[in-house]
């Protein structure tokens, strides 16, 4: 099976994995879902490591960035099940319930979620869905779906309220500091410009008077900066250049050659 496939459009995605993959996620964009099958799963951010086993839940929080790592355990395949909660669908709930605005959230952004049977019998009934692909899901079926497991969510963690249907626009943050601890996220810079609560126009702007460069540039030097001192640690190129944001070694290589003059084996050599 392909990895995800799309079970229900926008809504359910199905993850099947049969070797280890670590994928640089970037951005995540909606509060979601997940649902652990088989295997383990791995989501660290700047601030959490959260690591899940087989019929465990988490509920992972929007606009974050961030990096899974899946894992099948030896005798069987990796799966797990994707539910995205996107906003309009979380709208269209709140004004369906008469969910009042709520206070800020607090807590972490993400959040495994404690079984109970109301929960694993929601686990069940998605299991049709992702056991029959090829059948044609509605997407009102689809939002019935999310409705029930907002619903129970709700009913299992109440304070998830104020994470899951808080609105708000994202406020500015300190730049710099947001910079130092992401640069290593591969995503556009529209996307770094959101997340710190800025158009990209005044992303630019800010960026420009913080560190006296453009964004691209900022990224480009900070990245090698960090490979070098990773390879003088005896780290090899092919173990750091997906963690520090290249797309492709070949791509990091030649990067890195045309910053310090000398491809990273080389410079690895030269420090022995």
């Amino acid at each position: 099976m392909t990895n995800p496939a799309e079970i229900i459009p926008g809504v359910i995605f199905y993850t099947y994995l049969s070797t280890e993959r670590k994928a640089r996620v970037g951005f995540l964009a909606h509060n979601t879902l997940v649902l652990q099958v088989s295997g383990h799963f791995t989501l660290e951010t700047s601030v959490q490591k959260i690591t899940m086993s087989k019929g465990e839940m988490l509920l992972i929080g929007k606009n974050q960035l961030g990096q899974i790592t899946k894992t099948p355990l030896p005798g069987e395949d990796y799966e797990t099940i994707i539910i995205s909660l996107q906003e309009d669908l979380l709208r269209t709930i709140a004004l369906e319930e008469r969910i009042e605005v709520l206070p800020k959230y607090v807590g972490p952004p993400n959040v495994l979620i404690p079984a109970n049977d109301f929960l694993r019998g929601y686990f069940q009934s998605v299991m049709p869905y992702v056991r029959n692909p090829t059948e044609t899901i509605t997407n009102e079926i689809g939002l019935l779906k999310v409705k029930e497991a907002v619903k129970l969510l709700l009913h299992a963690m109440p304070r998830l309220g104020s994470l899951l249907f808080d609105f708000s626009e994202p406020y500015k943050i300190d730049l710099e500091k947001f910079m130092i601890s992401h640069f290593h996220y591969n995503i556009p810079v529209t996307e770094f410009a959101e997340l710190t609560g800025r158009s990209l126009a005044g992303f630019k702007r800010d960026f420009q008077k913080t560190f006296g460069m453009a964004p691209r540039q900022w990224l480009q030097e900070k990245r090698l900066t960090e490979a070098r001192a990773l390879i003088e640690k005896q780290k090899k190129p092919s173990e750091i250049y997906l963690d520090l944001g290249f797309e492709s070694l070949s791509h990091f290589s030649n990067s890195f050659k045309n910053k310090f003059g000398k491809a990273p084996s080389e410079w690895s050599l030269r420090r022995v």
